[in-house]
């Protein structure tokens, strides 16, 4: 085992509550005495709130709820998400990492957490790893009022874990792990889903193996998780001893790949058909433009409808095009087909489109049933629309049908991420 085993000082930084202790830090306010919740009340108690407060946390409050299973015995200030804000502020807290570590020791994981290799770091500022994690979150607590958690370790992994379970409660917000802390820090984490890595499915499907703990993985058999869940099993087990060989180095080299293209939306009242034609195509647009952007097509269409709380259910299906296109009407008629053969007449609230299976753009090979004289005028207007909308602004030109009621697709292309900006 020990030639798996890397030794460096690797951190892994988290932002508290971060689009919470943004708000609070605008507002001049101190997010562990002060009940905010990030949601948009104005859309209803049916709204997704996207970050509560540390002080709502500490009572017990869910970071992930809709607004009507927020506690009504608490005086809440609610705070409409400000995207541009969020971004703002992650930008100047990766700056102060920057003055730490060089680009290449620096792995952006998401826009509240990074990964910093400092193995060769710590002769040069003549600083334990704990020394410089404390000197690093000041500065951005100095800078931004953001509070910071962070885990250490001597991989990404075993950094990852300290921060996800040791960290958050340690009083100074710091934890730091090696491999001999795994029987006493992490063997004994239960229930199996609070180890990053493990979903509820793979926690249930482990349960029936007679695993409830992070320990009984360590000590089983690695043959008979492979066997069970194949090469994630085996990896699995590597986890629970704390193995990684990944590098930070290699990641910030990596470019990301993008293998299929997706929009998804959650309604805030009811909505049925024909009103519902009217959120597909948007989507569709929106979807088939992101296409066209990377001179991609797609052979391969995805549509979902999720329906209200009080139904439940919905349905997820994808059909394989006869000819790979990023034309808005093909898309269309396979996601109106689906809708049609899977929709049960229900309240609909959430609506997916996606396309898969992608490659680059190539001249459409024509057949019989083709109307190309159709698709190459579609083309030549929705790329004459993705250049005005590209210089002057996504809402420069729109259907037509984007001033109906139903429609949602102004107010959305003033957000960033289906947030206000």
């Amino acid at each position: 085992m020990e030639e798996y085993r890397l030794h460096r000082h690797i951190m892994c930084i988290d932002l508290k509550s971060f689009y919470a202790s943004v708000e609070c830090s605008l507002l001049g306010l101190d997010p562990f005495q002060t009940p905010l919740v990030v949601a948009d009340k104005g859309r209803g108690d049916g709204s997704i709130v996207l970050a509560v407060s540390p002080y709502l946390k500490k009572l017990g409050v869910p970071s992930r709820c809709r607004i009507f299973e927020l506690p009504r015995n608490i005086k809440i200030i609610f705070q409409k998400p400000r995207m541009d804000k969020y971004l703002e502020f992650s930008t100047k807290i990766v700056e102060v990492y920057m003055r730490f570590v060089s680009e290449e020791d620096l792995y952006v994981y998401s826009i509240d957490e990074v990964f910093m290799d400092f193995t060769e770091y710590v002769d040069y500022y003549k600083k334990t790893d704990v020394e410089l994690a404390k000197e690093i979150m000041a500065a951005i607590y100095a800078e931004t009022k953001v509070t910071a958690t962070c885990g250490i370790g001597p991989n990404m992994l075993m950094a990852k874990l300290a921060l996800d379970i040791e960290s958050k409660r340690a009083p100074d917000f710091i934890a730091k792990w090696d491999y001999e802390d795994l029987p006493n820090k992490l063997w004994t984490v239960t229930p199996l889903s609070e180890m990053w890595g493990i979903g509820r499915n793979m926690e249930a499907h482990l349960n029936q193996m007679g695993m409830y703990r992070v320990g009984d993985i360590a000590k089983s058999d690695v043959g008979r998780l492979k066997k069970r869940f194949g090469i994630l099993g085996e990896e699995l087990w590597y986890h629970t001893h704390g193995i990684d060989m990944s590098m930070i180095q290699d990641k910030s080299k990596v470019k990301p790949v993008t293998k299929s293209f997706g929009n998804g939306q959650v309604l805030f009242r009811d909505y049925y058909p024909p009103d519902i034609y009217q959120i597909v195509i948007e989507m569709i647009d929106e979807v088939c433009r992101r296409l066209r952007l990377a001179g991609k097509v797609a052979r391969t269409v995805h549509f979902g409808i999720g329906y209200g709380q009080e139904v439940g259910g919905g349905f997820g299906r994808q059909i394989t095009l006869d000819q790979p296109t990023s034309n808005e009407s093909d898309v269309y008629k396979a996601c109106l087909h689906l809708f049609n053969l899977h929709y049960e007449r229900c309240p609909i609230r959430r609506v997916h489109v996606g396309v898969g299976n992608l490659l680059d753009k190539q001249p459409r090979q024509a057949s019989l049933f083709d109307d190309i004289e159709r698709v190459v005028k579609e083309e030549a207007v929705f790329t004459a629309i993705d250049e005005i909308k590209f210089r002057f602004g996504k809402n420069a030109v729109n259907r037509a049908s984007s001033e109906l009621v139903s429609s949602t697709i102004k107010a959305r292309n003033d957000m960033i991420g289906g947030h206000h900006a």
